[in-house]
């Protein structure tokens, strides 16, 4: 059970964070008038960018201090010292 769900929620928030602030920065400013002139788009989407690093920094760490099954600190060797 190697992968940590916080992996893939972190990449799915991450890439549609980016998509929207890419369409906030790039979008006709005629749009925002009906939300007050503020760019939601833009603003949203540096909260869902931000929200999916966390995730992946959170899920990356969790997965580095594990090792992983099968793998010894002591290089396989058997417990008590005996070859």
């Amino acid at each position: 059970m190697g992968l940590d769900i916080r992996l893939p929620i972190g990449l799915l928030f991450s890439v549609i964070g980016l998509l929207l602030v890419g369409f906030g920065v790039f979008a006709d400013k005629v749009i925002y008038q009906r939300s007050l002139g503020l760019n939601v788009n833009l603003v949203w989407g540096a909260v869902l960018f931000v929200f999916g690093l966390i995730m992946l920094l959170l899920g990356r760490r969790s997965s580095a201090s594990h090792p992983r099954a099968g793998s010894s600190p002591d290089g396989g060797r058997p417990a008590g010292g005996q070859r």
